[in-house]
């Protein structure tokens, strides 16, 4: 049994920054959030894939400790992603997006996977994600993401899911145009409403706010020297978060807290390079050594 089941997207991605240029590397929700995770807990992926998909990839994401038996491969291509990134690499532009195969994912959960207590679902179609939902057992905490598209598109849905789960992250855009209000305080509190125990939404260069019941956390964000790539770095951050609340089992305001922090240093870490370049190099105690300098930063 893994220790948390990662559902989301699998993909190619061609991307252009400042700072050089890749094509048809490794990216997706699920495999950005599921290596970042694995630096505190087992960790298995429920995706789709093409039959294009190379096998180098899949064979990458065993050697990192990644179940990939969820992960189903089908006739047809897999989903693709191209986009850059101008100086303000907080804004990506979408170049073009195949869904491929991810247009008609019916996601089917091993038997080993229903049985685990943390659950993240992954930026990807609402009506997924429930399905999902619904196959695990007696999940002990189910996060969740979301993105504008599904916002715009399929919000009743969205916010059937977000009845459901433990805790909701997104954007600060993503936040404000759900809740239409400029306003994250009032957008984080209105979430609560709808039945989470914790908000997190993310501010890119600009750290991350959590809500809990009464309370409001505010983390910096790690200052980094080299930004190279920012693609995948809040999914990096949800994978560090539910990995280490699995690591501890301790799903307290305060233990989140400490996750956030976890998470923003797993994923200042991923934005250091391309793809998994960065993140399949870093060992737990690089992942801790960052932590404390997060300590330092704000302490006064």
């Amino acid at each position: 049994m893994v220790d948390v089941v990662i559902s989301g997207t699998v993909a190619l991605d061609s991307i252009r920054t400042p700072f050089g240029e890749v094509k048809e590397v490794l990216g997706g929700s699920a495999v950005y959030s599921s290596v970042a995770a694995r630096g505190f807990a087992k960790t298995g992926v429920c995706s789709v894939v093409g039959k294009d998909f190379p096998k180098k990839y899949l064979t990458f994401l065993n050697t990192m400790g990644v179940d990939t038996s969820g992960v189903e491969v089908k006739k047809g291509d897999t989903f693709r992603w191209s986009g850059f990134y101008e100086y303000d690499m907080n804004q990506a532009h979408t170049l073009d997006t195949k869904l491929n195969v991810l247009a008609a994912f019916d996601p089917k959960l091993p038997d080993a996977y229903r049985q685990s207590k943390y659950l993240f679902l992954a930026n990807t179609d609402p009506e997924v994600q429930m399905k999902v939902y619904k196959q695990m057992k007696k999940p002990r905490f189910v996060m969740m993401d979301t993105m504008n598209f599904w916002i715009e598109n399929k919000k009743e849905a969205l916010t059937k899911m977000i009845e459901k789960v433990d805790a909701v992250v997104l954007n600060d855009a993503e936040a404000r145009q759900y809740w239409e209000t400029p306003n994250l305080v009032h957008a984080g509190r209105a979430f609560l409403d709808l039945g989470p125990k914790a908000v997190i939404i993310k501010k890119g260069e600009h750290g991350a706010l959590m809500f809990t019941d009464g309370a409001c956390f505010s983390a910096p964000a790690y200052p980094l020297e080299k930004l190279v790539d920012p693609t995948g770095a809040g999914d990096s951050f949800a994978g560090g978060f539910i990995g280490w609340l699995a690591r501890t089992e301790d799903i307290s305001p305060r233990n989140m807290r400490k996750a956030v922090i976890f998470g923003s240093a797993i994923a200042s870490y991923n934005a250091e390079d391309f793809s998994l370049n960065k993140l399949k190099k870093i060992t737990r105690d690089d992942i801790f050594n960052r932590y404390m300098i997060f300590q330092d930063i704000v302490s006064f």
